[in-house]
Protein backbone atom coordinates (compact mmCIF):
# COMPACT_ATOMS: atom_id res chain seq x y z
CA UNK A 1 0.00 0.00 0.00
CA UNK A 2 1.56 3.31 -0.94
CA UNK A 3 2.16 5.84 1.98
CA UNK A 4 0.10 8.88 1.22
CA UNK A 5 1.90 12.36 1.10
CA UNK A 6 2.35 14.38 3.74
CA UNK A 7 2.89 17.60 1.73
CA UNK A 8 3.25 18.55 -1.94
CA UNK A 9 7.01 19.61 -1.21
CA UNK A 10 9.55 19.71 1.37
CA UNK A 11 12.24 23.21 1.27
CA UNK A 12 15.13 22.36 2.92
CA UNK A 13 16.73 25.34 3.57
CA UNK A 14 15.27 28.68 4.58
CA UNK A 15 17.07 31.08 3.28
CA UNK A 16 16.39 33.96 0.34
CA UNK A 17 16.05 30.72 -2.19
CA UNK A 18 13.92 28.88 0.10
CA UNK A 19 11.27 31.58 1.32
CA UNK A 20 11.12 32.52 -2.38
CA UNK A 21 10.17 29.44 -3.50
CA UNK A 22 8.06 29.51 -0.34
CA UNK A 23 5.78 32.40 -1.46
CA UNK A 24 5.51 30.95 -4.53
CA UNK A 25 4.06 28.36 -3.87
CA UNK A 26 2.06 29.05 -1.00
CA UNK A 27 0.53 32.21 -2.95
CA UNK A 28 -0.27 29.03 -5.46
CA UNK A 29 -1.93 27.42 -2.86
CA UNK A 30 0.67 24.38 -3.13
CA UNK A 31 1.19 22.39 0.63
CA UNK A 32 4.66 22.57 1.69
CA UNK A 33 6.76 22.61 4.82
CA UNK A 34 9.98 24.67 4.88
CA UNK A 35 12.11 23.54 6.99
CA UNK A 36 15.76 25.09 8.82
CA UNK A 37 18.40 23.67 10.46
CA UNK A 38 19.65 26.84 12.12
CA UNK A 39 17.58 27.12 15.11
CA UNK A 40 17.02 30.88 14.16
CA UNK A 41 17.29 33.52 10.95
CA UNK A 42 20.07 34.07 9.96
CA UNK A 43 21.48 37.25 11.06
CA UNK A 44 24.06 38.24 8.40
CA UNK A 45 24.46 40.60 5.65
CA UNK A 46 26.64 38.30 3.16
CA UNK A 47 24.48 39.45 0.23
CA UNK A 48 23.58 42.86 0.79
CA UNK A 49 22.54 44.39 -3.28
CA UNK A 50 19.75 44.07 -4.70
CA UNK A 51 19.65 44.11 -8.64
CA UNK A 52 17.05 45.57 -10.74
CA UNK A 53 15.01 42.15 -12.13
CA UNK A 54 14.65 41.37 -8.69
CA UNK A 55 13.32 44.38 -7.63
CA UNK A 56 10.98 43.87 -10.18
CA UNK A 57 10.40 40.36 -9.06
CA UNK A 58 10.00 41.74 -5.14
CA UNK A 59 7.28 43.94 -6.42
CA UNK A 60 5.58 40.49 -8.22
CA UNK A 61 5.77 39.10 -4.70
CA UNK A 62 3.81 42.31 -2.76
CA UNK A 63 7.15 43.23 -0.50
CA UNK A 64 9.15 45.66 -3.00
CA UNK A 65 8.19 48.51 -1.30
CA UNK A 66 9.13 47.06 1.82
CA UNK A 67 12.64 46.23 1.10
CA UNK A 68 12.99 50.10 -0.55
CA UNK A 69 11.32 50.81 2.95
CA UNK A 70 14.03 49.03 4.86
CA UNK A 71 17.04 49.61 2.73
CA UNK A 72 18.56 52.23 0.59
CA UNK A 73 20.85 53.27 -2.46
CA UNK A 74 24.24 52.32 -2.77
CA UNK A 75 26.27 54.92 -1.32
CA UNK A 76 29.21 56.93 -3.20
CA UNK A 77 32.72 55.12 -2.50
CA UNK A 78 35.20 57.19 -0.65
CA UNK A 79 39.19 56.34 -1.47
CA UNK A 80 41.52 57.31 0.83
CA UNK A 81 44.96 57.96 0.21
CA UNK A 82 47.89 57.65 2.43
CA UNK A 83 47.88 61.23 3.96
CA UNK A 84 44.16 61.12 5.00
CA UNK A 85 43.03 62.94 1.61
CA UNK A 86 40.75 61.04 -0.10
CA UNK A 87 38.13 60.70 -3.50
CA UNK A 88 34.85 60.03 -4.12
CA UNK A 89 33.16 58.43 -6.96
CA UNK A 90 29.43 57.01 -7.51
CA UNK A 91 30.89 53.15 -8.23
CA UNK A 92 27.70 52.49 -9.44
CA UNK A 93 27.12 53.73 -13.28
CA UNK A 94 24.02 56.05 -13.20
CA UNK A 95 21.27 54.53 -15.51
CA UNK A 96 17.99 56.55 -16.16
CA UNK A 97 15.07 54.63 -16.04
CA UNK A 98 12.81 53.46 -19.11
CA UNK A 99 9.66 53.02 -19.65
CA UNK A 100 10.41 48.99 -20.73
CA UNK A 101 13.26 49.11 -17.50
CA UNK A 102 11.83 51.24 -15.02
CA UNK A 103 14.02 50.36 -12.63
CA UNK A 104 18.23 50.71 -13.23
CA UNK A 105 19.64 51.27 -9.50
CA UNK A 106 21.16 48.35 -7.46
CA UNK A 107 19.81 48.58 -3.52
CA UNK A 108 21.45 48.28 -0.54
CA UNK A 109 20.22 46.37 2.21
CA UNK A 110 22.25 43.64 4.62
CA UNK A 111 20.44 40.33 3.64
CA UNK A 112 19.11 39.43 7.48
CA UNK A 113 16.63 42.40 6.65
CA UNK A 114 15.82 41.14 3.10
CA UNK A 115 14.58 37.76 4.28
CA UNK A 116 13.15 39.13 7.40
CA UNK A 117 10.33 40.84 5.17
CA UNK A 118 10.13 37.65 2.98
CA UNK A 119 9.07 35.62 6.44
CA UNK A 120 6.40 38.52 7.11
CA UNK A 121 5.03 38.35 3.62
CA UNK A 122 5.38 34.06 4.10
CA UNK A 123 3.32 34.38 7.19
CA UNK A 124 0.57 36.84 5.64
CA UNK A 125 0.07 33.96 2.97
CA UNK A 126 -0.23 31.33 6.17
CA UNK A 127 3.33 29.85 6.44
CA UNK A 128 6.30 30.30 8.27
CA UNK A 129 10.14 28.36 8.80
CA UNK A 130 10.70 25.82 10.82
CA UNK A 131 13.54 26.42 12.62
CA UNK A 132 15.63 23.95 14.32
CA UNK A 133 14.47 21.38 11.92
CA UNK A 134 17.21 19.46 10.14
CA UNK A 135 16.79 17.16 6.92
CA UNK A 136 18.76 13.85 8.43
CA UNK A 137 18.29 11.20 5.53
CA UNK A 138 15.73 10.61 2.31
CA UNK A 139 14.96 7.83 0.09
CA UNK A 140 13.56 8.89 -3.99
CA UNK A 141 11.24 6.79 -5.65
CA UNK A 142 9.36 6.88 -8.69
CA UNK A 143 6.22 7.71 -6.85
CA UNK A 144 7.96 10.65 -4.07
CA UNK A 145 10.48 11.33 -1.55
CA UNK A 146 10.67 9.47 2.13
CA UNK A 147 12.26 11.89 4.38
CA UNK A 148 13.66 11.61 7.80
CA UNK A 149 13.51 15.08 9.85
CA UNK A 150 15.39 15.54 13.34
CA UNK A 151 13.64 18.42 15.01
CA UNK A 152 13.16 19.85 18.61
CA UNK A 153 10.35 17.18 18.94
CA UNK A 154 12.38 14.18 17.98
CA UNK A 155 12.54 12.52 14.96
CA UNK A 156 10.01 12.43 12.29
CA UNK A 157 9.51 10.39 8.46
CA UNK A 158 7.60 12.16 6.13
CA UNK A 159 6.01 11.20 2.25
CA UNK A 160 5.97 14.50 -0.03
CA UNK A 161 6.26 14.45 -3.72
CA UNK A 162 9.02 16.52 -4.01
CA UNK A 163 12.37 17.52 -2.12
CA UNK A 164 13.94 20.90 -2.82
CA UNK A 165 17.58 21.61 -1.59
CA UNK A 166 17.99 25.01 -0.39
CA UNK A 167 20.52 24.22 1.72
CA UNK A 168 23.71 26.34 0.96
CA UNK A 169 26.98 25.51 -0.74
CA UNK A 170 27.51 22.55 1.44
CA UNK A 171 24.16 21.11 0.36
CA UNK A 172 23.03 18.16 2.12
CA UNK A 173 20.74 17.60 -0.63
CA UNK A 174 23.03 17.88 -3.01
CA UNK A 175 25.67 15.27 -1.48
CA UNK A 176 23.07 12.93 -0.42
CA UNK A 177 22.14 12.78 -4.29
CA UNK A 178 25.83 12.13 -5.40
CA UNK A 179 25.79 15.51 -7.46
CA UNK A 180 29.27 16.57 -8.16
CA UNK A 181 30.23 20.26 -7.63
CA UNK A 182 32.74 21.43 -9.93
CA UNK A 183 34.71 24.72 -9.85
CA UNK A 184 37.73 26.10 -8.31
CA UNK A 185 38.57 28.23 -5.06
CA UNK A 186 39.96 31.15 -6.07
CA UNK A 187 42.68 32.22 -3.77
CA UNK A 188 41.48 34.42 -1.87
CA UNK A 189 40.03 34.61 1.32
CA UNK A 190 38.12 37.70 2.74
CA UNK A 191 36.68 37.99 6.17
CA UNK A 192 32.97 39.83 6.66
CA UNK A 193 31.65 41.18 9.42
CA UNK A 194 28.60 43.37 10.69
CA UNK A 195 29.96 45.66 13.58
CA UNK A 196 29.12 48.65 15.30
CA UNK A 197 31.76 51.19 15.16
CA UNK A 198 32.40 55.02 15.67
CA UNK A 199 34.81 57.16 13.91
CA UNK A 200 33.28 57.15 10.13
CA UNK A 201 30.14 59.01 8.65
CA UNK A 202 27.42 56.89 7.11
CA UNK A 203 27.35 59.05 4.25
CA UNK A 204 30.05 56.76 1.98
CA UNK A 205 31.44 53.48 1.42
CA UNK A 206 34.99 54.12 2.70
CA UNK A 207 37.92 52.03 1.01
CA UNK A 208 41.33 51.89 2.20
CA UNK A 209 44.59 50.31 0.43
CA UNK A 210 41.91 49.04 -2.72
CA UNK A 211 45.05 47.99 -4.79
CA UNK A 212 46.67 45.79 -2.31
CA UNK A 213 45.52 42.74 -1.70
CA UNK A 214 47.12 42.52 1.47
CA UNK A 215 45.80 45.79 3.46
CA UNK A 216 42.88 46.36 1.73
CA UNK A 217 39.49 47.11 3.55
CA UNK A 218 36.39 48.49 3.12
CA UNK A 219 33.92 49.77 5.38
CA UNK A 220 30.28 50.04 4.23
CA UNK A 221 26.94 51.50 6.23
CA UNK A 222 24.17 49.03 6.19
CA UNK A 223 21.17 50.86 5.37
CA UNK A 224 17.99 49.79 7.60
CA UNK A 225 20.85 49.22 10.81
CA UNK A 226 23.27 51.38 12.47
CA UNK A 227 25.74 48.73 11.28
CA UNK A 228 28.38 48.64 8.82
CA UNK A 229 30.04 45.48 7.04
CA UNK A 230 33.68 45.34 6.86
CA UNK A 231 35.40 43.51 4.41
CA UNK A 232 39.15 42.28 4.03
CA UNK A 233 40.96 39.67 2.66
CA UNK A 234 42.93 37.49 4.66
CA UNK A 235 45.79 35.50 4.48
CA UNK A 236 44.56 31.78 2.95
CA UNK A 237 46.47 30.13 6.40
CA UNK A 238 46.05 31.15 9.79
CA UNK A 239 43.54 32.48 12.97
CA UNK A 240 41.56 35.48 12.14
CA UNK A 241 40.33 36.96 15.73
CA UNK A 242 37.02 38.03 14.50
CA UNK A 243 36.32 39.68 17.92
CA UNK A 244 35.79 43.82 18.00
CA UNK A 245 39.41 44.32 19.97
CA UNK A 246 40.91 42.27 17.43
CA UNK A 247 38.88 43.89 14.31
CA UNK A 248 39.61 46.96 15.65
CA UNK A 249 43.36 46.28 15.49
CA UNK A 250 42.88 45.05 12.00
CA UNK A 251 41.13 48.57 10.96
CA UNK A 252 43.75 50.51 12.51
CA UNK A 253 46.71 48.24 10.98
CA UNK A 254 45.62 48.86 7.22
CA UNK A 255 43.83 52.13 7.99
CA UNK A 256 46.51 54.10 10.08
CA UNK A 257 44.02 56.06 11.95
CA UNK A 258 43.27 55.11 15.46
CA UNK A 259 39.91 56.74 15.58
CA UNK A 260 37.63 53.93 14.38
CA UNK A 261 36.48 51.85 17.39
CA UNK A 262 34.71 48.54 16.94
CA UNK A 263 32.32 48.45 19.63
CA UNK A 264 30.95 45.26 18.89
CA UNK A 265 30.42 42.70 16.58
CA UNK A 266 27.31 40.87 15.40
CA UNK A 267 28.06 38.52 12.74
CA UNK A 268 31.61 37.47 11.69
CA UNK A 269 32.70 35.43 9.40
CA UNK A 270 36.40 34.14 7.55
CA UNK A 271 35.89 32.48 4.09
CA UNK A 272 37.58 31.54 1.28
CA UNK A 273 35.64 32.33 -2.45
CA UNK A 274 34.57 29.45 -4.63
CA UNK A 275 33.38 29.59 -8.04
CA UNK A 276 31.46 26.15 -8.47
CA UNK A 277 28.62 25.08 -10.55
CA UNK A 278 26.37 21.95 -9.52
CA UNK A 279 26.33 19.56 -12.72
CA UNK A 280 23.10 18.72 -12.81
CA UNK A 281 20.00 20.47 -10.80
CA UNK A 282 17.53 17.46 -10.33
CA UNK A 283 17.44 14.08 -9.73
CA UNK A 284 14.51 12.48 -9.87
CA UNK A 285 11.65 14.43 -7.70
CA UNK A 286 14.35 16.27 -5.82
CA UNK A 287 15.63 19.64 -6.93
CA UNK A 288 18.54 21.90 -6.20
CA UNK A 289 18.00 25.66 -6.10
CA UNK A 290 20.25 28.67 -4.92
CA UNK A 291 23.85 28.38 -3.43
CA UNK A 292 23.34 24.35 -2.82
CA UNK A 293 22.96 24.91 -7.12
CA UNK A 294 26.01 27.44 -7.63
CA UNK A 295 28.01 29.61 -5.48
CA UNK A 296 29.80 32.38 -6.13
CA UNK A 297 32.34 35.02 -4.98
CA UNK A 298 30.62 37.94 -3.49
CA UNK A 299 31.74 40.64 -6.39
CA UNK A 300 28.83 42.29 -8.34
CA UNK A 301 25.77 41.08 -5.98
CA UNK A 302 25.17 38.31 -8.43
CA UNK A 303 24.55 35.28 -5.61
CA UNK A 304 21.87 36.20 -3.51
CA UNK A 305 19.68 37.46 -6.56
CA UNK A 306 20.99 34.56 -8.97
CA UNK A 307 19.31 32.64 -5.87
CA UNK A 308 16.18 34.48 -5.66
CA UNK A 309 15.81 34.25 -9.59
CA UNK A 310 16.55 30.44 -9.47
CA UNK A 311 13.14 29.92 -6.86
CA UNK A 312 11.61 32.07 -8.97
CA UNK A 313 11.66 30.27 -12.15
CA UNK A 314 11.07 26.85 -10.48
CA UNK A 315 8.23 27.99 -8.31
CA UNK A 316 5.22 28.60 -10.84
CA UNK A 317 6.70 25.17 -12.97
CA UNK A 318 6.10 23.02 -9.79
CA UNK A 319 2.86 24.27 -8.67
CA UNK A 320 1.94 23.89 -12.33
CA UNK A 321 3.04 20.31 -11.93
CA UNK A 322 1.62 19.68 -8.78
CA UNK A 323 -2.05 20.69 -9.85
CA UNK A 324 -1.76 18.52 -12.70
CA UNK A 325 0.60 19.91 -15.68
CA UNK A 326 2.97 17.67 -17.77
CA UNK A 327 6.07 16.31 -15.61
CA UNK A 328 8.16 17.42 -18.38
CA UNK A 329 7.95 20.98 -17.66
CA UNK A 330 10.17 20.45 -14.37
CA UNK A 331 12.32 19.75 -16.98
CA UNK A 332 12.75 23.12 -17.88
CA UNK A 333 14.27 24.31 -15.10
CA UNK A 334 17.79 23.12 -15.17
CA UNK A 335 17.37 23.81 -18.87
CA UNK A 336 17.30 27.44 -18.13
CA UNK A 337 18.55 28.46 -14.92
CA UNK A 338 22.13 26.38 -15.90
CA UNK A 339 23.36 28.42 -17.61
CA UNK A 340 22.73 31.41 -16.34
CA UNK A 341 24.72 30.13 -13.12
CA UNK A 342 27.42 29.53 -15.57
CA UNK A 343 27.70 33.28 -16.66
CA UNK A 344 26.78 34.64 -13.41
CA UNK A 345 30.26 33.16 -11.94
CA UNK A 346 31.93 33.86 -15.26
CA UNK A 347 31.38 37.30 -14.81
CA UNK A 348 31.92 37.63 -10.51
CA UNK A 349 35.02 35.93 -11.03
CA UNK A 350 35.82 38.40 -13.64
CA UNK A 351 35.04 41.44 -11.36
CA UNK A 352 37.11 39.73 -9.14
CA UNK A 353 40.06 40.19 -10.33
CA UNK A 354 38.99 43.94 -11.47
CA UNK A 355 38.31 44.35 -7.14
CA UNK A 356 41.90 43.06 -6.87
CA UNK A 357 43.12 45.92 -8.83
CA UNK A 358 40.63 48.35 -6.96
CA UNK A 359 37.93 48.67 -9.43
CA UNK A 360 34.85 48.21 -7.90
CA UNK A 361 32.65 49.95 -11.13
CA UNK A 362 29.36 48.58 -11.49
CA UNK A 363 27.40 49.20 -14.60
CA UNK A 364 24.08 47.02 -16.77
CA UNK A 365 26.34 43.97 -16.72
CA UNK A 366 25.11 43.08 -12.41
CA UNK A 367 21.73 44.67 -13.32
CA UNK A 368 20.51 41.17 -14.57
CA UNK A 369 18.09 43.01 -16.50
CA UNK A 370 19.64 41.22 -19.79
CA UNK A 371 19.06 37.74 -18.77
CA UNK A 372 16.65 35.52 -20.28
CA UNK A 373 16.44 31.77 -21.92
CA UNK A 374 17.11 32.00 -25.51
CA UNK A 375 16.69 28.66 -26.86
CA UNK A 376 13.99 27.08 -24.29
CA UNK A 377 11.87 24.53 -24.92
CA UNK A 378 9.55 26.73 -23.70
CA UNK A 379 9.78 29.68 -26.14
CA UNK A 380 7.76 29.44 -29.42
CA UNK A 381 7.57 31.97 -32.08
CA UNK A 382 5.06 31.27 -34.80
CA UNK A 383 6.38 32.21 -37.49
CA UNK A 384 9.93 32.22 -36.44
CA UNK A 385 11.18 36.12 -35.86
CA UNK A 386 14.38 37.27 -36.55
CA UNK A 387 15.86 40.10 -34.03
CA UNK A 388 13.54 42.15 -31.80
CA UNK A 389 11.76 41.07 -28.94
CA UNK A 390 11.78 36.82 -29.35
CA UNK A 391 10.53 34.21 -26.38
CA UNK A 392 12.80 33.24 -23.80
CA UNK A 393 13.33 37.26 -23.27
CA UNK A 394 12.31 39.01 -20.51
CA UNK A 395 8.90 40.86 -20.77
CA UNK A 396 9.21 44.72 -21.38
CA UNK A 397 7.36 46.92 -18.86
CA UNK A 398 5.42 49.90 -20.75
CA UNK A 399 3.20 52.98 -19.80
CA UNK A 400 -0.49 52.02 -20.62
CA UNK A 401 -4.37 52.97 -20.14
CA UNK A 402 -7.68 51.18 -19.86
CA UNK A 403 -10.10 51.58 -22.27
CA UNK A 404 -12.02 53.13 -18.97
CA UNK A 405 -9.51 56.03 -18.75
CA UNK A 406 -7.27 54.73 -15.59
CA UNK A 407 -3.68 54.95 -16.16
CA UNK A 408 -1.49 51.17 -15.40
CA UNK A 409 1.74 49.71 -16.43
CA UNK A 410 2.23 45.99 -18.10
CA UNK A 411 3.90 45.07 -15.06
CA UNK A 412 0.57 45.73 -13.17
CA UNK A 413 -1.13 43.32 -15.54
CA UNK A 414 1.46 40.62 -15.05
CA UNK A 415 1.70 40.60 -11.26
CA UNK A 416 0.40 37.37 -9.64
CA UNK A 417 0.45 33.86 -10.49
CA UNK A 418 -0.87 33.57 -13.99
CA UNK A 419 -0.07 33.73 -17.61
CA UNK A 420 -0.72 36.83 -19.60
CA UNK A 421 -1.90 37.26 -23.33
CA UNK A 422 -1.25 40.14 -24.99
CA UNK A 423 -2.87 40.85 -28.49
CA UNK A 424 -2.22 43.45 -30.95
CA UNK A 425 -5.37 44.64 -33.16
CA UNK A 426 -6.63 40.89 -32.99
CA UNK A 427 -10.21 38.70 -33.30
CA UNK A 428 -10.53 38.41 -29.57
CA UNK A 429 -12.47 35.52 -30.16
CA UNK A 430 -9.77 33.34 -31.26
CA UNK A 431 -8.19 32.70 -27.79
CA UNK A 432 -10.75 30.46 -25.70
CA UNK A 433 -10.42 31.18 -22.24
CA UNK A 434 -9.34 29.43 -19.59
CA UNK A 435 -8.26 29.28 -15.44
CA UNK A 436 -5.05 30.92 -14.90
CA UNK A 437 -4.57 32.98 -18.04
CA UNK A 438 -5.44 36.48 -18.58
CA UNK A 439 -5.97 37.63 -21.67
CA UNK A 440 -6.42 41.32 -22.92
CA UNK A 441 -5.87 43.55 -26.09
CA UNK A 442 -4.84 47.06 -28.08
CA UNK A 443 -6.82 47.95 -30.54
CA UNK A 444 -10.29 48.37 -31.76
CA UNK A 445 -12.58 47.40 -28.74
CA UNK A 446 -9.86 46.35 -26.94
CA UNK A 447 -9.51 46.65 -22.91
CA UNK A 448 -5.96 48.18 -23.56
CA UNK A 449 -4.40 51.48 -25.11
CA UNK A 450 -1.22 51.99 -26.20
CA UNK A 451 -1.54 55.70 -25.74
CA UNK A 452 2.37 56.80 -26.07
CA UNK A 453 3.29 54.25 -27.53
CA UNK A 454 5.73 52.39 -25.50
CA UNK A 455 3.97 49.18 -25.99
CA UNK A 456 4.89 49.43 -29.57
CA UNK A 457 8.46 50.27 -29.03
CA UNK A 458 8.81 47.11 -26.77
CA UNK A 459 6.95 44.83 -28.31
CA UNK A 460 6.95 45.72 -32.07
CA UNK A 461 3.80 44.01 -32.64
CA UNK A 462 2.72 43.13 -36.38
CA UNK A 463 -1.52 42.95 -36.35
CA UNK A 464 -3.09 40.12 -35.49
CA UNK A 465 0.14 39.25 -33.03
CA UNK A 466 -0.53 37.21 -29.95
CA UNK A 467 2.02 37.45 -26.96
CA UNK A 468 2.15 35.55 -24.17
CA UNK A 469 3.81 35.95 -21.16
CA UNK A 470 4.90 33.72 -18.46
CA UNK A 471 3.86 33.73 -14.37
CA UNK A 472 7.58 34.63 -14.26
CA UNK A 473 7.96 37.83 -16.53
CA UNK A 474 9.47 36.05 -19.40
CA UNK A 475 8.21 35.88 -22.95
CA UNK A 476 6.70 32.15 -23.54
CA UNK A 477 5.72 32.72 -27.14
CA UNK A 478 5.14 35.32 -29.83
CA UNK A 479 2.52 33.82 -32.47
CA UNK A 480 0.84 35.41 -35.68
CA UNK A 481 -3.48 35.39 -36.45
CA UNK A 482 -2.32 32.55 -38.55
CA UNK A 483 -0.78 30.50 -36.17
CA UNK A 484 -3.38 30.53 -33.65
CA UNK A 485 -2.76 26.50 -33.05
CA UNK A 486 0.34 26.48 -32.50
CA UNK A 487 -0.62 28.62 -28.77
CA UNK A 488 -3.55 26.18 -28.01
CA UNK A 489 -0.75 23.25 -28.31
CA UNK A 490 1.74 25.76 -26.25
CA UNK A 491 -0.80 26.40 -23.73
CA UNK A 492 -2.13 22.56 -23.28
CA UNK A 493 1.72 21.45 -22.62
CA UNK A 494 2.18 23.95 -19.60
CA UNK A 495 -0.90 22.92 -18.27
CA UNK A 496 -3.83 25.86 -19.63
CA UNK A 497 -5.11 23.19 -21.66
CA UNK A 498 -8.92 23.27 -20.18
CA UNK A 499 -11.01 26.00 -22.27
CA UNK A 500 -13.99 27.94 -20.68
CA UNK A 501 -17.30 28.10 -22.24
CA UNK A 502 -18.71 32.06 -22.05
Amino acid sequence: MTKQFTTDVLICGAGAAGLTLAIELARRGVTFRLIEKMDGPFLGSRGKGIQPRTQEIFADLGILDRVVAVGGLYPPQREYRGDGSFTETGGMEHLEPTPAEPRHLPLLIPQFLTEGVMRERLVELGHRPEFGCELVGFELDEGGVTARLSGKAGVEDIRVRYLVGADGGRSFVRSTLGIDFPGKTLGVRAVVADVALSGLERDAWHRFNPRSMEQQMSLCPLCGTDLFQLQAPVPIEGDVDLSAKGLTTMVAERTGRSDIGIHSVQWASAYNMNARLADRYRVGRAFLIGDAAHVHPPTGGQGLNTSVQDAYNFGWKLAAVVAGAPAVLLDSYEEERQPIAASMLGLASKLLEAAKQGDMRRGREVHQLDLGYPGSSLGLESPQRVGGLLGGDRAPDAPIRGAAGESTRLFELFKGTHWTLLGYEVDRGAISPRAGLHIHAFGPRGDLIDEGGHFHDAYAPAAGDWVLVRPDGYIGAIVSADNVEALDGYLRNVGLGIKADV
